[in-house]
Protein backbone atom coordinates (compact mmCIF):
# COMPACT_ATOMS: atom_id res chain seq x y z
CA UNK A 1 0.00 0.00 0.00
CA UNK A 2 2.88 2.39 0.74
CA UNK A 3 4.35 1.86 -2.73
CA UNK A 4 0.97 2.51 -4.35
CA UNK A 5 0.54 5.74 -2.34
CA UNK A 6 3.98 7.01 -3.45
CA UNK A 7 3.20 6.20 -7.08
CA UNK A 8 -0.12 8.06 -6.92
CA UNK A 9 1.56 11.07 -5.28
CA UNK A 10 4.25 11.14 -7.98
CA UNK A 11 1.62 10.94 -10.73
CA UNK A 12 -0.40 13.78 -9.21
CA UNK A 13 2.74 15.89 -8.79
CA UNK A 14 3.70 15.31 -12.42
CA UNK A 15 0.23 16.34 -13.59
CA UNK A 16 0.43 19.49 -11.46
CA UNK A 17 3.86 20.43 -12.81
CA UNK A 18 3.11 19.79 -16.48
CA UNK A 19 -0.27 21.51 -16.69
CA UNK A 20 -1.28 23.94 -13.98
CA UNK A 21 -4.21 26.36 -14.02
CA UNK A 22 -2.06 29.34 -15.06
CA UNK A 23 -0.24 27.72 -17.98
CA UNK A 24 0.41 24.38 -19.59
CA UNK A 25 4.04 23.37 -20.15
CA UNK A 26 3.38 20.55 -22.61
CA UNK A 27 4.39 22.60 -25.68
CA UNK A 28 7.54 24.23 -24.30
CA UNK A 29 9.89 21.86 -26.08
CA UNK A 30 8.17 21.97 -29.44
CA UNK A 31 10.10 23.35 -32.39
CA UNK A 32 7.22 25.69 -33.28
CA UNK A 33 7.57 27.58 -29.98
CA UNK A 34 11.35 27.79 -30.28
CA UNK A 35 11.25 28.89 -33.92
CA UNK A 36 8.70 31.65 -33.35
CA UNK A 37 10.60 32.93 -30.32
CA UNK A 38 13.92 32.95 -32.18
CA UNK A 39 12.37 34.72 -35.17
CA UNK A 40 10.83 37.38 -32.93
CA UNK A 41 14.15 37.90 -31.11
CA UNK A 42 16.19 38.18 -34.34
CA UNK A 43 13.88 40.81 -35.90
CA UNK A 44 15.45 43.62 -33.83
CA UNK A 45 18.57 44.36 -35.88
CA UNK A 46 19.49 47.43 -33.82
CA UNK A 47 20.95 45.20 -31.10
CA UNK A 48 23.92 42.91 -31.51
CA UNK A 49 23.51 39.21 -30.91
CA UNK A 50 25.35 37.60 -27.99
CA UNK A 51 27.70 35.92 -30.47
CA UNK A 52 28.62 39.28 -32.00
CA UNK A 53 29.19 40.84 -28.59
CA UNK A 54 31.47 38.06 -27.36
CA UNK A 55 33.49 38.06 -30.61
CA UNK A 56 34.33 41.74 -30.02
CA UNK A 57 36.20 40.86 -26.81
CA UNK A 58 39.89 40.38 -27.68
CA UNK A 59 41.53 37.10 -26.64
CA UNK A 60 42.71 37.19 -23.03
CA UNK A 61 46.47 36.58 -22.65
CA UNK A 62 47.51 34.08 -19.98
CA UNK A 63 51.12 33.49 -18.84
CA UNK A 64 50.75 29.75 -18.18
CA UNK A 65 49.60 26.81 -20.26
CA UNK A 66 46.19 26.53 -18.54
CA UNK A 67 43.47 29.18 -18.25
CA UNK A 68 40.72 28.99 -15.63
CA UNK A 69 37.50 30.66 -16.81
CA UNK A 70 34.60 31.43 -14.47
CA UNK A 71 32.73 33.76 -16.82
CA UNK A 72 32.60 36.70 -14.40
CA UNK A 73 34.42 38.02 -11.35
CA UNK A 74 31.19 37.63 -9.36
CA UNK A 75 30.58 33.88 -8.78
CA UNK A 76 26.81 34.44 -8.77
CA UNK A 77 26.94 35.73 -12.35
CA UNK A 78 29.50 33.32 -13.77
CA UNK A 79 29.49 29.66 -14.72
CA UNK A 80 31.20 26.48 -13.45
CA UNK A 81 34.97 26.79 -13.58
CA UNK A 82 36.40 25.59 -16.88
CA UNK A 83 40.10 24.77 -17.24
CA UNK A 84 41.28 25.45 -20.79
CA UNK A 85 44.49 24.11 -22.32
CA UNK A 86 46.39 26.75 -24.30
CA UNK A 87 48.88 24.55 -26.16
CA UNK A 88 47.40 25.31 -29.60
CA UNK A 89 48.52 28.27 -31.69
CA UNK A 90 45.01 29.70 -32.13
CA UNK A 91 42.98 31.03 -29.17
CA UNK A 92 41.09 28.45 -27.11
CA UNK A 93 37.40 29.09 -26.39
CA UNK A 94 35.48 28.60 -23.14
CA UNK A 95 32.57 26.23 -23.81
CA UNK A 96 30.28 28.11 -21.40
CA UNK A 97 30.71 31.80 -22.20
CA UNK A 98 32.72 31.93 -25.43
CA UNK A 99 35.62 33.98 -24.05
CA UNK A 100 38.85 33.27 -25.90
CA UNK A 101 42.22 32.69 -24.24
CA UNK A 102 45.72 32.60 -25.68
CA UNK A 103 49.13 31.89 -24.19
CA UNK A 104 51.29 34.99 -23.67
CA UNK A 105 54.87 34.19 -24.70
CA UNK A 106 57.45 36.41 -22.96
CA UNK A 107 60.74 36.45 -24.84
Amino acid sequence: MAAFGKKAMATNLLKTLTCSNSRCLSGVGSSEVITSHTYKWMQDTSKKSPMELISEVPPIKVEGRIAACEGDTNPALGHPIEYICLDLAEPSVCKYCGLRYTQDHHR
